[in-house]
């Protein structure tokens, strides 16, 4: 039986782990941050899912997360062996994190390009969670990252080796 593809039947980012494993990386972001609800943790985690597919669908884009999101990417990332996994399911490539924090270097654009190539993907951005990173925040978190144009995310393309 095949899901029809109208926008009312949206893809879900959730769907791409495990009830465990979802489970494991919720309680990261929990941990991280003690006084945040389930709820909101499991929110921060599903955007971060979006994100990476987001990444995996198009390498090279200049993609990046929104502070809050950067939480439950972060939190991703620490379970290693599941997120090459995820990668891999993703098909794009391992999508890698290159951490820098400095507002002054925000490029206006660059959540606008994340969240129309995750709505690209076929998932909806939760609008709450992908705000400016020094406008107030939905909820604190304890990612201090900012990704820029200097340090966008893009899945690695293996070393060419050496160029002269």
């Amino acid at each position: 039986m095949s899901v029809p593809t109208t926008p009312s039947a949206q893809k879900s980012a959730r769907e791409m782990l495990t009830d465990a494993e979802f489970t494991r990386v919720r309680r990261t972001v929990m941990d991280a941050n003690p006084a945040m609800p389930e709820e909101m943790a499991g929110r921060i985690v599903e955007e971060g899912i979006k994100f990476v597919a987001a990444c995996a669908a198009a390498p090279g884009t200049g993609l990046a997360p929104s502070r809050v999101v950067d939480e439950g990417w972060h939190a991703l990332i620490l379970h290693t062996a599941l997120y090459a996994e995820l990668c891999d399911r993703l098909g794009g490539g391992f999508v890698h994190h290159f951490p820098g924090w400095d507002p002054t270097h925000y490029d206006p654009e660059i959540l606008d390009r994340t969240r129309a190539q995750i709505r690209a993907c076929g998932y909806t951005p939760d609008p709450e969670l992908w705000g400016h990173p020094t406008e107030g925040l939905l909820v604190p978190v304890a990612a201090r990252c900012q990704h820029a144009p200097e340090c966008t995310i893009m899945p690695m393309p293996p070393d060419p080796g050496p160029t002269d």
